[in-house]
């Protein structure tokens, strides 16, 4: 079978959408298919091209035996409303025209969370006469909403007809939560066409390492307790929260202990290192966005893992992706989201969870830890039992089973009207 899969973020980019689509793609070829992805010059989330890259109409690699064609588009930071929009469309009309000049594709597979990608996929898809898988990471444009971006009106509601339509024309939704299958089933969608493949983490990449001694000593972190946060740096996540923490840990007894890492880059990440500066904040420190290669060596020195988004609703919905890399890593979570997301760390006794944006409750659960480091050992040992229920490759067969079922049953269907 080949597939063709579009995506606006792939490697050498390092955010979930990116790790997730390669991760997926790569086992597939192993399992003997051919892929094709189209994605856009490598520039998340700086709006940046990589070194070794240009932003051309077309160009073309292959990357453990996938096909990548990377086409031009409107590149912008990922910031501000209008301009993402921008960068959004104008890969999806550049995204369309390659789509139409890959050959011999049996399937196509558009990502979200921005669903501009879907569309994308979903005329290529009509053009060629396959099935249009639709796989769902986000509820777009629920989530512009839910962080403030942007109002109810005129442009949600046309986005929101959008959305419903791709919905209904998908031959296959792939949600990565149970909420988002319940939702969609919620608005009208058959149930019988959306399946859930969670996120999950890549074992040969995330697995259990010591404190690397190196970064230890250029971070100045020897002796220290240390918490930390890996991801996008967005309106979602309100690091304030951690920031908080940093502050009221200073006048604890016991405080100087605790030190705090943010590793990303995003739209807040320049807010919150100038409000870190304003308040004096020594005992957090900001990296920025480094290679899938050298982020393992940063999870190594965190004796616990931070995951937080904002108090919403739709967030009770979604699970962060970073919960299976500490898993991997056999890294206790302070996690900070309600929902689903927390019914499994609960379930997997992989840490404790904090409601989102309470400080003290962050605070009451980081000198829990610090303390008990018997209850610390028995989260590592639970993380690492855990993370084998959710390894990338075993999740990466199960969509594939779910697409080859859809595929199959859309030909199928085909021959049936023909007759």
């Amino acid at each position: 079978m080949h597939i063709l899969f579009l995506s606006d973020n792939f490697p050498p980019e390092v955010n979930a959408p990116a790790s997730r689509t390669f991760e997926h793609c790569r086992e597939w070829v192993r399992a003997g298919h051919r892929v094709t992805v189209i994605t856009c010059a490598p520039n998340f989330p700086k709006g940046r091209v990589y070194d070794g890259y240009r932003n051309r109409l077309w160009q073309s690699e292959t990357m453990d035996g996938i096909r990548v064609i990377r086409v031009w588009s409107y590149i912008t930071a990922n910031e501000g409303f209008v301009k993402r929009i921008l960068d959004y469309q104008s890969f999806m009309l550049s995204a369309t025209i390659a789509g139409l000049f890959v050959r011999g594709v049996d399937v196509v597979i558009g990502t979200s969370p921005q669903f501009f990608t879907a569309c994308a996929a979903w005329a290529v898809a009509a053009g060629k006469r396959v099935p249009f898988v639709f796989e769902l990471r986000d509820l777009w444009p629920e989530s512009i909403e839910a962080v403030g971006a942007m109002r109810k009106g005129a442009v949600i509601r046309m986005l929101e007809k959008l959305e419903l339509f791709l919905y209904r024309r998908a031959t296959l939704i792939v949600a990565v939560t149970r909420a988002f299958r319940d939702k969609l089933a919620s608005r009208g969608i058959a149930r019988t066409k959306i399946e859930v493949v969670t996120n999950g983490v890549d074992m040969s990449r995330f697995r259990p390492r010591p404190k690397d001694p190196e970064l230890v000593r250029r971070m100045g972190l020897e002796g220290r307790f240390v918490a930390g946060y890996v991801g996008t740096h967005g309106l979602a996540h309100h690091l304030e929260t951690i920031l908080d923490a940093a502050e009221a840990m200073r006048a604890r007894p016991g405080g100087e202990a605790f030190h705090f890492i943010l590793l990303g880059d995003g739209a807040r990440k320049q807010a919150l290192k100038e409000d870190a500066a304003r308040r004096g904040l020594s005992n957090v420190s900001f990296v920025d966005s480094v290679s899938k290669d050298e982020v393992a060596r940063y999870w190594s020195l965190l004796d616990v893992s931070i995951i937080h988004l904002r108090k919403t609703e739709l967030f009770t919905t979604v699970i962060p992706s970073k919960l299976f890399e500490c898993m991997g890593m056999g890294l206790p979570v302070l996690h900070g989201v309600a929902g689903e997301s927390a019914d499994i760390v609960r379930s997997e006794d992989a840490g404790i969870v904090f409601e989102p944006e309470n400080t003290a409750q962050l605070i009451e659960a980081l000198e829990r830890l610090q303390r008990d480091r018997a209850l610390l050992d028995r989260y590592r040992a639970s993380c690492l039992e855990a993370a084998r229920r959710y390894d990338r490759s075993a999740l990466a067969a199960d969509m594939l089973r779910h697409v080859e079922g859809a595929a199959a049953h859309e030909a199928g269907s085909r021959r049936a009207s023909a007759r």
